[in-house]
C-alpha cells in the first residue's frame, strides 16, 4: 500500500486511491467543484489543485493518484494561489444572481468564493450570456450560472442510464444541453438538482418559493413505494416546501426518485381536514362525536364475520395494529393489507422479503426479474442494479414485456411460464443461474397478482432452491413491493384470520350485502364500485377514492404529519418523525382509532406512542430494533398447481400518479402530461 504524506500526516492508502480521497481519509478538506464520490472522475473544475512536491506546478487532486513517498501540501502559498486563481476565473462570467438564486445560501460557489475569492474583478469585458435549456417540468435551468462541471452529464449516463445530457461547443461556446432538445426523461431526474453546485439546475417546482434558512427540516421515511428512501423534510409553516434525500448507504445512497421528491406539493390538495357522515345521500361536515356515534350505531350488535377492514399502502405500523386490535376486539378476522390481492404468505417472512437486501444487489453476478420493471416500481433500486451492471461480470434475465431498464438484459420471454422451464432445467437460462456465485431473482407484483400466483410463488421457491440462490450467507430469493406499508402490515399480521376473508372475498362479501360495516385505513387503491350496500367508514388524509364512497369520513394524517414506524421492502424498520401538524382537525391515525374504541366500548390498552410501539414489538421482535434487517428463516412456501402461458399486468403504467398524494400532485400532473403516452392516460393510471 502506497504511503503519503499530506500537510505533515502519513497514511497508508490503497492502490489507486486519488490524493483527494486520501486527504478525506486523514480529515483534510480540499475544495472541489467537478469531482463527486458516486460518479466518474472528469478533473475539469481544477478547484482540487494541491502542491506536491517535486511538481513543477499544481496537480488536480481528483485525478491524480496517490503514490509511494509522495509528499503533498494543501495548506501552501502556491496551492492557495492557485485555487484562488481559478476561483477568479470561474467568477469571470457568473452572474451576480445570489439574492434572487434559489441555491443561495447552499451553493458551493458561494462557500467557497468565501474562501478562496477576491474582494473585486479585475475582468472588464461583457460578461458570457447563455440560452436557458428545456428540461421538463422539474428541472429549472439557468444555464448561465453554469461553471461546466458536467455532474449533472455523468450523473444522466452513469447513474440515471439516460445519456440525453452532453456538451456542446468549445472553450467560449461550450453548453451544458439536451441534445435533441428535450426534458430529461429518467424517473431519477430530480437529482441533478443535488449534484449541481451552483444555481444551474434548480427544482422547477420550487421556483423562488422559499430560502434554506427560512426552512425547519425533519429527517423522515419516504413511503410512496417500497424502497423506504431515507429523506429530509422542509416545511415552512404548515407547508411542506420540499422533499430532499439524505444518504443511507444500505438504502437509497443519496438518491431519490422524482415521485417521492415532487409530489408533496399534492399534501395541499383535497385535503380532508374535518369528519363528514352521509345524510340524505349527501356528505356533510360533522363534529368527532357525530362521526363516531355513527360507527357506533352500525356497529353495535352487529356480527364480526360481518365487520370488515382494508388497510392502504401509505399506512404506518401503529394505525394498523390499533385497527387490528379493534377488529379483533369487534370479533372481525375479516382484514387484510393486500389491496390488489397478492398472493403472499403471511406465515413466512422470507416468502414476502426482499431477503438478498437492496445493498446486496452489488454483491450478485447474475439477477432474473420476474413479473416487475423496477424502473417503475422503485427507481432506487433499479439503479442500484445499473450500478452493479457497470462494474461488469454481470447478467441479467427478465421474463415479462421487453422493458428500457437502463441496462442490458436477456428477454427470456413475455409469459410466465418461462419461469417454469427455468425451474425444471428446461431453459437455457437455468445453466447461467446454475453457474453464477451469487444469484438472485425479483419476484414483482405483477407476478403474485394473478390467478395461479401461488404456483410461480412456489416454482421462484424451488429454482432457489435448485440453484444456489439460497445458501450459508446468501439469500437471493426476493419480492419487490410497491406498497410502502405491505411488510410492516404483514409483520403485524394484518391479514385474515381463521375463517376470514381477504381483500377480494371482502368486496365481493360487500356487494353481496354478507359485509355490512367496512372500515377503510387509507385504502384507496380497491375497486370502490358496488359498494352502496356496506356502510363504509374511510379514515385517510386525501378526498380520493375511497372517500368517494364512504359514509364517514374520518381525516387522519399524512405520513409527514405524524410520527409513524414503516418496513421497507428489504425488511428494514425505519421510523418517519413529524414534521407538519395535519390540516384542520385531522389527527394521528393510532389516535383516531384508540378514541373510537372507547366509544364502541372496547378500549384499547395503548394512550401514547410509546406504549403503541411495546405493543408492535410484543406482536413482532422485528420491531424491537430501527434501522436492521432480521435475515428471514427460509421454510417452505408457495402452493400447487401449473403456471398459465400469459403475460403480466403491470401494477404501475404510470410512474407519476400511484396514490392519493401523487394524484393530488400539480407535479406529477406536468409529468404525467409530459412523459406518460396518451393510451395510459386514456385507461387511468394504475388503478
Amino acid at each position: 500500500m502506497p504511503k503519503i504524506t499530506i500537510d505533515g500526516m502519513e497514511i497508508d492508502v490503497a492502490p489507486g486511491t486519488t490524493i483527494l480521497q486520501a486527504a478525506e481519509i486523514a480529515g483534510i478538506e480540499i475544495p472541489r467543484f467537478c469531482y463527486h464520490d458516486r460518479l466518474s472522475i472528469a478533473g475539469n473544475c481544477r478547484m482540487c489543485l494541491v502542491d506536491v512536491e517535486k511538481s513543477p506546478k499544481p496537480v488536480a487532486s481528483c485525478a491524480m493518484p496517490a503514490g509511494e513517498g509522495m509528499v503533498v501540501h494543501t495548506k501552501s502559498d502556491k496551492a492557495f494561489k492557485s485555487r484562488a486563481g481559478v476561483m477568479e476565473f470561474l467568477l469571470i462570467n457568473h452572474p451576480l444572481d445570489c439574492p434572487i438564486c434559489d441555491q443561495g445560501g447552499e451553493c458551493d460557489l458561494q462557500d467557497q468564493a468565501m474562501a478562496y475569492g477576491f474582494d473585486r474583478g479585475r475582468f472588464e469585458e461583457n460578461k458570457r450570456a447563455v440560452k436557458d435549456k428545456y428540461m421538463g417540468p422539474v428541472v429549472s435551468t439557468i444555464m448561465t450560472r453554469c461553471i461546466h462541471c458536467t455532474r449533472c452529464v455523468r450523473f444522466a449516463t452513469e447513474i440515471a442510464g439516460v445519456p440525453e445530457l452532453g456538451a456542446t461547443g468549445r472553450g467560449e461556446d461550450m453548453e451544458i444541453t439536451t441534445y435533441l432538445e428535450k426534458a430529461l426523461d429518467s424517473e431519477l431526474s430530480g437529482c441533478v438538482v443535488d449534484l449541481c453546485p451552483v444555481g444551474a439546475l434548480t427544482s422547477k417546482p420550487y421556483e423562488f418559493k422559499a430560502r434554506s434558512w427560512e426552512l425547519r427540516k425533519t429527517e423522515s421515511i419516504d413511503v410512496l413505494d417500497a424502497v423506504g428512501s431515507n429523506i429530509r423534510v422542509d416545511v415552512r409553516g404548515r407547508e411542506v416546501m420540499r422533499i430532499l434525500p439524505r444518504i443511507n448507504e444500505d438504502v437509497n445512497e443519496e438518491w431519490l426518485g422524482d415521485k417521492s421528491r415532487l409530489a408533496c406539493d399534492g399534501l395541499k390538495y383535497q385535503r380532508l381536514d374535518q369528519p363528514y357522515v352521509r345524510r340524505d345521500g349527501k356528505l356533510v361536515s360533522a363534529s368527532w362525536q357525530d362521526a363516531f356515534d355513527a360507527i357506533a350505531s352500525k356497529a353495535r350488535g352487529l356480527p364480526g364475520n360481518k365487520i370488515a377492514s382494508i388497510a392502504g399502502d401509505m399506512m404506518d405500523c401503529e394505525s394498523m395494529i390499533a385497527l387490528k386490535d379493534l377488529m379483533t376486539m369487534l370479533g372481525s378476522a375479516n382484514l387484510d393489507c393486500r389491496q390488489d390481492g397478492a398472493a403472499l404468505d403471511p406465515s413466512v417472512r422470507a416468502s414476502y422479503l426482499f431477503n438478498s437486501t437492496i445493498a446486496g444487489i452489488e454483491k450478485a453476478d447474475v439477477i432474473l426479474i420476474i413479473g416487475s420493471n423496477p424502473r417503475k416500481e422503485a427507481p432506487v433500486l433499479n439503479a442500484r442494479i445499473r450500478k452493479r451492471y457497470l462494474q461488469g461480470g454481470f447478467q441479467a434475465g427478465v421474463i415479462g414485456e421487453e422493458l428500457d431498464l437502463t441496462y442490458e438484459y436477456n428477454h427470456l420471454g413475455d409469459t410466465a411460464d418461462v419461469l417454469a422451464k427455468i425451474a425444471d432445467g428446461s431453459h437455457p437460462f437455468a445453466a447461467v443461474l446454475k453457474n453464477a456465485e451469487a444469484p438472485m431473482l425479483i419476484l414483482g407484483m405483477a407476478a403474485l397478482t394473478r390467478s395461479d400466483s401461488e404456483a410461480i410463488l412456489a416454482a421462484a421457491r424451488a429454482l432457489s432452491n435448485s440453484y444456489g440462490l439460497v445458501k450459508d450467507g446468501w439469500n437471493g430469493f426476493n419480492v419487490l413491493h410497491t406498497a410502502g406499508a405491505r411488510v410492516g402490515a404483514l409483520d403485524i399480521g394484518f391479514v385474515p384470520g381463521p375463517g376470514g376473508k381477504g381483500t377480494r372475498d371482502i368486496l365481493d362479501g360487500a356487494r353481496k350485502g354478507e359485509i355490512e360495516l367496512l372500515y377503510l385505513l387509507g385504502a384507496d387503491e380497491i375497486d370502490t364500485r358496488g359498494l352502496d350496500k356496506v356502510f363504509v367508514v374511510y379514515q385517510g388524509h386525501h378526498g380520493d377514492h375511497g372517500a368517494h364512497c364512504a359514509d364517514v369520513i374520518l381525516p387522519g394524517a399524512a405520513f409527514t404529519e405524524k410520527d409513524g414506524t414503516y418496513v421497507n421492502t428489504e425488511g428494514r424498520p425505519q421510523k418517519a418523525y413529524r414534521a407538519s401538524f395535519p390540516p384542520g382537525d385531522a389527527r394521528e391515525d393510532w389516535a383516531i382509532i384508540r378514541a373510537l374504541s372507547e366509544i364502541l366500548d372496547k378500549k384499547l390498552p395503548y394512550d401514547n406512542l410509546s406504549q403503541m410501539r411495546k405493543r408492535l414489538s410484543d406482536v413482532n421482535s422485528v420491531f424491537s430494533t430501527v434501522d436492521i434487517v432480521e435475515p428471514a428463516e427460509w421454510t417452505s412456501f408457495g402452493g400447487v398447481g401449473s403456471i398459465n402461458s400469459t403475460g403480466f399486468d403491470y401494477p404501475i403504467k404510470n410512474y407519476y400518479m400511484t396514490d392519493s398524494i401523487s394524484r393530488a400532485s400539480q407535479t406529477m400532473a406536468r409529468c404525467t402530461e409530459m412523459f406518460v403516452s396518451d393510451e395510459i392516460k386514456k385507461t387511468g393510471t394504475d388503478d
